[in-house]
C-alpha cells in the first residue's frame, strides 16, 4: 500500500511526488500517457518554480538544459508597446521566465525521482475508478497493459488536469466563472534577427496573438471566440496566415510555412474552480481543482504552488499515520482564496480580449498600464503577481 497515489504525471504531480519522497513518504504516480513525449502548451517556468528548484539544489542542473529566457511580458497594439510585467525589477536570482519544453522538465523530475526506492512512476495507467471504505477514498483502480490494477493508498491526489477523471469520480464538480475563449496554437521558425526577451501579446483589430520564444521556433497562440473552432477550421490556415501577416509584420515572411490544419492545435480555455477540492482520503490540485486561463501563464506556477502547499501541510500527518480530512481542507484554505482573486482578474482580462474580437481598441487598459508603470511603488506589482501569485508558497524546512 502506498502512502500517496498521485494521479497525473504533470508538473504538479511530479513535484508533489518529489517533495513527498524527500520526506520518506511512499509514493506511486500514475500517468495515463506512455511517456512525456507529447505536445504540451505550458512551457514557462516562473521565478517561484526556479526558486523552489534552487531550494532543492536542482536549479543549476535544470537550467543547464536547453531553454530560453523572457525578462518580461508586453502588450503590443498599433498605438503603442507597453511592458506588462518586468521581471528584472524583482529581487530574485531568477529575474525571468525560463521557457523550456514541458516534456524536458518532466523528464528531469522523473530522473530525480528514480533516486528514491520508495517512489514508483507508472506510465500507461489510466484511472477508471476509486476504491472506498466507509465513505473514505482508499485508492484507485487503473487500466494498464497488464489489465486492471488496484493501487491502495492512504491519500489519493488528483493532479490530472482540467479534464480530471479523479474529480469526476469523486463528484467534485467545477463552477465555471467565465464563458472562456479558445486558442489555436501553432509553430513558426525563429530567426536570429527576430526580437527576443519578451512574451508578447499582440492586440489590434479582430486579432489577438501571443508569441513565445522557444529558441528554434516561435510558439504562436491565436485567440478565437469560444465555441468557434469549427468555423475557424472551415476557414483554414489561410485565415491564420493572414492574421499573422496583418498583426506581426516581422513574422509575416514565414507565415506561408503554415500550410496544413494538422499543424494547428486547439486549447479550449476555461476559468473554473471546484468549490470543494477534497474528500476524506482524496485531494485535487492544479487544473484538476481550478482550470486557469493561459493569460499570464499562471497555470503551471499555481499548480506547483498547490503541490508545495500540500507537501508542507500533509507530510507530517502522513508520516505519523494520522492524516485527516481537516489536513486536506487546510490545503484548500491556503490556496483557494489566491486562485479566486487571480481568476477574477483573468475574467476581466478575458473580457477585454473578447472586446478585441468585436473590433474595439483597448485604450483604457493600455492607459492604465502606462499610469501604473509611472508609479515607482507599483511598477513591480504585475511582475510580482505573475512570478509568485499573491502569497507564494515556500518550501518548509
Amino acid at each position: 500500500m502506498s502512502d500517496v497515489c498521485v494521479v497525473g504525471g504533470g508538473p504538479a504531480g511530479m513535484i508533489l511526488a518529489l517533495l513527498l519522497a524527500r520526506q520518506g513518504i511512499d509514493v506511486t504516480v500514475l500517468e495515463a500517457a506512455r511517456n512525456f513525449d507529447r505536445s504540451f502548451r505550458g512551457d514557462t517556468l516562473h521565478p517561484a518554480i526556479l526558486e523552489l528548484m534552487a531550494d532543492l539544489g536542482l536549479a543549476d542542473d535544470l537550467l543547464a538544459l536547453p531553454h530560453t529566457r523572457a525578462r518580461g511580458a508586453r502588450f503590443i497594439s498599433p498605438q503603442s508597446t507597453q511592458v506588462v510585467a518586468d521581471f528584472t525589477t524583482l529581487n530574485t536570482r531568477y529575474p525571468y521566465l525560463a521557457v523550456m519544453k514541458q516534456a524536458r522538465f518532466l523528464e528531469f523530475l522523473h530522473e530525480r525521482l528514480r533516486a528514491f526506492s520508495h517512489v514508483r512512476v507508472r506510465f500507461g495507467a489510466r484511472v477508471e475508478g476509486l476504491t472506498t471504505r466507509d465513505g473514505r477514498v482508499t485508492g484507485v483502480t487503473a487500466r494498464t497493459d497488464d489489465g486492471i490494477i488496484d493501487v491502495p493508498a492512504t491519500l489519493t491526489v488528483g493532479a490530472d488536469g482540467r479534464f480530471s477523471k479523479v474529480r469526476d469520480l469523486a463528484s467534485l464538480p467545477l463552477h465555471v466563472h467565465s464563458p472562456g475563449q479558445d486558442v489555436l496554437w501553432f509553430a513558426l521558425p525563429r530567426r536570429a534577427s527576430d526580437p527576443s526577451g519578451f512574451v508578447d501579446l499582440y492586440l489590434g483589430g479582430p486579432h489577438c496573438i501571443v508569441t513565445t520564444d522557444h529558441g528554434e521556433r516561435w510558439q504562436v497562440g491565436y485567440s478565437i471566440e469560444k465555441g468557434s473552432y469549427a468555423r475557424a477550421k472551415a476557414a483554414g490556415v489561410t485565415a491564420l496566415r493572414r492574421a499573422v501577416e496583418e498583426t506581426i509584420p516581422w513574422l509575416a515572411d514565414r507565415a506561408s510555412l503554415l500550410t496544413d490544419w494538422r499543424q494547428v492545435q486547439l486549447l479550449s480555455v476555461q476559468v473554473a474552480r471546484a468549490p470543494r477540492w477534497h474528500r476524506d482520503g482524496l485531494l485535487l490540485i492544479g487544473d484538476a481543482a481550478h482550470p486557469i486561463s493561459p493569460i499570464g501563464g499562471l497555470g503551471i506556477n499555481m499548480a506547483v504552488q498547490d503541490a508545495i502547499a500540500a507537501a508542507n501541510r500533509l507530510s507530517a500527518p502522513l508520516r505519523a499515520g494520522a492524516l485527516r480530512e481537516r489536513h486536506l481542507r487546510s490545503v484548500q484554505r491556503a490556496r483557494a482564496w489566491q486562485i479566486a482573486v487571480l481568476q477574477a482578474q483573468q475574467v476581466v482580462e478575458e473580457r477585454e480580449v473578447i472586446t478585441i474580437h468585436g473590433g474595439a481598441t483597448l485604450h483604457v487598459p493600455m492607459l492604465a498600464l502606462r499610469m501604473l508603470h509611472r508609479l515607482p511603488g507599483l511598477r513591480r506589482v504585475p511582475a510580482y503577481i505573475t512570478a509568485y501569485g499573491l502569497r507564494p508558497e515556500r518550501l518548509r524546512r
